[in-house]
Formats: C-alpha cells, sequence, structure tokens
C-alpha cells in the first residue's frame, strides 16, 4: 500500500507540474523549482521510512508477484482434452411404478449406486400413464429415463427412453441378483468411470436393432464427460453379452494381485454385481409409445406361460382318480388263481 501510495502522489506532482507548465508561460521557471522542492520532500520522507519498511516492502513486493503468478496462470490456457461427445451433459432419471417388491426395488438402488449421473423420483401410480414419466424427465432435467414397471407383484419390465422424443426400449427383467443377495468378492469405488464391453453380436450387421439397444445403453451407463460426482479412476467394467435372445448383464472390478500372488499374472477381473436378464420385447420410435420400430417374436408373455402351467394342473384330480381305478381294474384282471392247498390244514 505505501508503495502504491508513493507511485500516486509521484503522479499527481507530475500532473500538477504538467498544468502549470500549460498554464503559465512567464512564471514557468518559478513553478519548476517549486515541483522541484516537492519532490525533493518527497524523496527525503521515503529516505527517512525506508530503513524502517524495508522487510514489510520486501513481503509486499512477494505478495504482489504470487499474485501476478496467479493471475498469468488464469489466464493460461488449458490443455486439450480429447471428448468423445457421448454423454456431455447427460442425466438419467431412475424411477419405479407402485407395487414393486423388495428385489426389484434393491435392484434399482444398486443401479443407481452404480450411475453417478442418476436421479431419483417417488413411485409412478399405476394410474398415471407412461407418458407422465417423460414430463417428471423435463422437470428433473434429464436427457434419459430408465422406469422399473412391475405388474402382478412377479412381473417386471424396464424401459430404457431418451426423452422427450425417444426412442424407448421395452424390457422384461429375468435372473435378477442383487448385491446384498449376492456377496461376491468384487467391491469398486462408488461413482468410478466403468468401462463397457460389449459382445460382438451387438455390432453384427443382420441384427440391427442390436445395434439400436446398445447405443441405447450406451447412453445410460457411460458416465458423463467431467461429472461433479465421478471419481477418475477405472476400476471396474460393465458387460453386456447377447446370448439365448436376451442381455446378460455383469458388473467386475478390475484388480492386481500384490506380494506372492502377483508372479507374473496380469489383471484379473472379480465380479461385483448386480445381475441381470434383459429380454428386449419392443423398441418404439417415441419416448414410451409410438410406431413399434421391432418386436421380438421369440417373446413369450409370463401370463401365457402361467396359463399353460395352471391347464397342465386343471385334470390332476382327474387324473389321480382315473390312475386309480385303471389300477383297480388292472389288479382284477390279473388276479391269483385260487391255490388248491389252501385249506389243507383245516
Amino acid at each position: 500500500k505505501k508503495k502504491r501510495n508513493a507511485k500516486q502522489e509521484e503522479a499527481e506532482a507530475l500532473a500538477r507540474g504538467e498544468r502549470a507548465e500549460a498554464s503559465s508561460g512567464d512564471d514557468s521557471e518559478s513553478e519548476e523549482a517549486v515541483v522541484a522542492a516537492a519532490a525533493a520532500k518527497v524523496g527525503k520522507k521515503r529516505k527517512a521510512k525506508a530503513p524502517a519498511a524495508e522487510e514489510e516492502v520486501g513481503d509486499e513486493e512477494e505478495a504482489d508477484e504470487d499474485e501476478d503468478a496467479i493471475e498469468e496462470n488464469r489466464d493460461r490456457p488449458r490443455p486439450k482434452v480429447e471428448f468423445t461427445g457421448i454423454n456431455a451433459k447427460e442425466k438419467c432419471l431412475i424411477l419405479s411404478s407402485r407395487g414393486v417388491t423388495s428385489r426389484y426395488r434393491h435392484l434399482m438402488l444398486d443401479i443407481g449406486t452404480l450411475i453417478p449421473h442418476s436421479k431419483k423420483d417417488s413411485k409412478l401410480d399405476t394410474k398415471n400413464p407412461r407418458d407422465a414419466v417423460v414430463e417428471v424427465a423435463d422437470m428433473k432435467s434429464c436427457t434419459s429415463a430408465m422406469f422399473f414397471e412391475c405388474r402382478k407383484r412377479t412381473d417386471c419390465y424396464m424401459w430404457l427412453a431418451k426423452c422427450p422424443e425417444g426412442p424407448s426400449v421395452k424390457f422384461h427383467v429375468e435372473n435378477v441378483h442383487t448385491m446384498a443377495e449376492l456377496k461376491l468378492t468384487g467391491n469398486h469405488l462408488k461413482f468410478s468411470r466403468p468401462a463397457l464391453h460389449f459382445d460382438a453380436s451387438f455390432d453384427d450387421a443382420q441384427t440391427p436393432h442390436l445395434s439400436h439397444i446398445k447405443e441405447m445403453l450406451t447412453h445410460v451407463f457411460t458416465t458423463p464427460y467431467r461429472h461433479h460426482k465421478m471419481k477418475p479412476f477405472l476400476d471396474h467394467i460393465f458387460a453386456f453379452y447377447w446370448e439365448d435372445g436376451r442381455v446378460w448383464f455383469r458388473n467386475y472390478q478390475i484388480t492386481f494381485p500384490e506380494g506372492k500372488e502377483a508372479g507374473g499374472r496380469r489383471a484379473q477381473l472379480s465380479e461385483t454385481g448386480p445381475r441381470l436378464c434383459l429380454h428386449p420385447i419392443k423398441i418404439f420410435a417415441g419416448a414410451f409409445g409410438g410406431p413399434t420400430l421391432y418386436d421380438d417374436p421369440t417373446y413369450v408373455s409370463p401370463n401365457i406361460v402361467r396359463r399353460e402351467d395352471k391347464k397342465k394342473d386343471q385334470g390332476k384330480y382327474q387324473r389321480k382318480v382315473e390312475k386309480k381305478a385303471d389300477r383297480k381294474a388292472h389288479a382284477r384282471m390279473n388276479s391269483l388263481k385260487p391255490d388248491e392247498l389252501e385249506d389243507w390244514n383245516a
């Protein structure tokens, strides 16, 4: 501050001297003498204060240098990082319908812990149309939605949709195993960046619907670029496999053996969970509806499967009675002949 005040006094003295030279033509010599005397007084004051304030001035100069260095670093351009453009500002809404069972609720919570850009919302009433999910996603500023629709407390359907225009995919969720249920050995960091692995079947030109499913899964499960919740570590892999007309999901942790166990071994994979199987039913052009782009011909509704099982059990009692009657008829037809020596002791 003292240094700045001194500079300001010098500037004011020079300004006064210049104005005096411009205003007076004949008395310039006298004014120059006055300015020189004022400058000499200022110099004497500085010399008197200099020995006492040398340390303070040194500290202030260092502080000024640090401030200048900070400003230079701020203005310096940042290094460019290659960005693929996937999930620039992606946010995924995760919610379920009412009547969802504990297993599927735990599955939904496990998926929420794997996706840092996810947002939760309260359960959606079954009376409301599925289009209400688009409105909720719009209020939450989400670009995609994952909706778990549970029916009859047994069947679970998962919707993946891009909001608000679509497209969307409807899956039937099968073979669900949550993290708490499996008790597996894997244990990776929460909200760390995952590597997505897709089977070669997803890139097959003969099955174009698989490339569409791959793109939807990539948009949902890929962590956005420089997300504030993301941890900058690559320690687990999301694996998607296509087998038996279904998408099999697995989550593996990348482990590096240490000590005696590391004898020439490379990185290993240990499963973390959860596990689930997704059977694609339909692909729609819009969000939760619209024109059908793909319909799986091999899909059989679980209602039909249960109905066929009940049909098999309908004639159970009748078959039991018929079997008993057949047994009696067989016994009569194949009865033993009376023994000749049966009454010999009598």
